[in-house]
């Protein structure tokens, strides 16, 4: 005989089934609050020790069957959600989802805590992990999220010689995924597709990889020569508040330190907008760099300057002191850099800086200067400087000991008791 099966709720119209979701909804947030909060008890009371784990998250994922990181996100948040009262009650309350509040959580210590709670609560999830985004790449900590990004960028290939395949993952920081995306719509558009190709469930993915392919081919057929400027090969739109690009609180779709590096040789369009981020007023499109500058640049520089680089290709004006700090666009505040060097400027903690007779020269992020030729150490006191026939001789820039403690010049370690002498740029 046939088991008849009945349906675990009864019949109910379509809002009645709408209106019971969100309460279950609702009535989830307010356990996961609950979770959460006992979550940070027994981490605070170090119970994951008793089973031998090094941390509340392993022994999280271990006990409740989750992932590592997913355990590793809720204890973070768990012991956030400490901090913000407002966030934490509308939480206990079911108006928040996790996924909100762990947006929130991410970026409250930098803003207010009620306007985000405001925007959250009249928000979708993917808005508000959007916002917060944002604000996170209008601090100043976010180029090490930036120089995150460049060192895991990565292509793998996988020969699949059974399938006759090739796979290939590729991970890049956003802005040069953008500009990839840009050159497979582009490659796109150039190709006719097929007939009934709208029709294929899978056309665009072909297309795409069709363009892939069409590109790879012109570069290895040799292609339109390249363009000295990279800025004059691609568009990538960047939205970023001023105040967050002058060092203040704002927001930006990148970190704000990637924004510089390419606003330093890019063209900028001003836009006014009202609280709710409506357009008031759009300005005239500029360069930041103009062509005469540019050339001038190239008379001057001949390519990347960069100690010990020669390249000449991918190339930008790079600001000393950018010009959303007050920075002049120049002949003496500008210099050349290839892309690779560009990026170690703004987001890799490489610093260019003048020594005392106001050339110019680089620093590593540990401090250390970097030479063109290398080091020489000159052999006289610690108190003699150098006659300006024997520096213009010797081609070199001086570099003061640190106990001098003169702020324009480079300092060397403290035991250092000769006078650097390093060669100029």
């Amino acid at each position: 005989m046939a088991t008849q099966h009945t349906p675990p709720f009864p019949a109910q119209t379509i809002d009645d089934l709408d209106a019971a979701i969100c309460t279950l909804a609702a009535t989830l947030n307010a356990e996961t609050h609950r979770l959460l909060t006992l979550v940070r008890e027994f981490d605070d009371r170090m119970g994951w020790a008793k089973w031998s784990f090094r941390n509340c998250a392993e022994w999280l994922a271990w006990r409740c069957g989750i992932s590592l990181s997913a355990a590793r996100e809720k204890v973070r948040t768990a012991q956030a959600l400490r901090n913000v009262p407002s966030i934490g009650a509308a939480f206990a309350e079911g108006r928040l989802s996790y996924s909100k509040v762990r947006a929130l959580t991410r970026v409250v210590e930098w803003h207010d805590e009620d306007v985000l709670l405001g925007y959250a609560l009249q928000s979708t999830a993917a808005q508000v992990e959007e916002r917060c985004r944002q604000i996170r790449n209008g601090r100043p900590e976010s180029a090490g999220i930036a120089q995150h990004a460049w060192e895991r960028r990565a292509v793998t290939l996988f020969r699949d010689a059974a399938r006759g395949v090739m796979r290939m993952s590729v991970e890049v920081p956003i802005e040069e995924g953008e500009v990839i995306a840009q050159a497979l719509d582009r490659a796109v558009a150039a190709d006719e597709a097929p007939a009934g190709v709208e029709f294929d469930a899978n056309a665009w993915r072909a297309q795409q990889a069709d363009a892939l392919v069409a590109v790879a081919k012109r570069y290895l057929e040799g292609g339109e020569a390249a363009s000295s400027a990279a800025a004059d090969r691609y568009q990538v739109v960047v939205h970023v508040d001023d105040s967050a690009l002058r060092g203040g609180i704002g927001r930006a779709d990148l970190p704000v330190d990637t924004v510089k590096r390419l606003a330093c040789d890019g063209s900028l369009v001003t836009i006014s907008e009202d609280e709710e981020g409506t357009p008031l007023d759009v300005g005239r499109k500029q360069r930041t760099v103009s062509g005469l500058m540019r050339r001038a640049l190239w008379a001057r520089d001949r390519g990347c300057s960069f100690p010990g680089c020669d390249h000449k290709h991918y190339v930008d004006a790079h600001h000393i002191e950018h010009w959303a700090d007050g920075g002049a666009t120049t002949l003496d505040n500008l210099t050349l850099l290839c892309s690779h060097h560009h990026r170690l400027l703004h987001e890799g903690g490489f610093r260019i800086q003048r020594d005392v007779e106001n050339r110019l020269y680089f620093q590593r992020p540990d401090g250390r200067v970097i030479p063109r030729f290398g080091y020489r150490l000159a052999d006289m006191r610690d108190d003699e400087e150098p006659s300006a026939e024997v520096r213009e001789e010797r081609g070199v820039y001086l570099v003061r000991p640190q106990r001098h403690r003169d702020p324009s010049a480079v300092h060397l370690p403290a035991r250092c008791d000769a006078t650097a002498v390093l060669p100029a740029i």
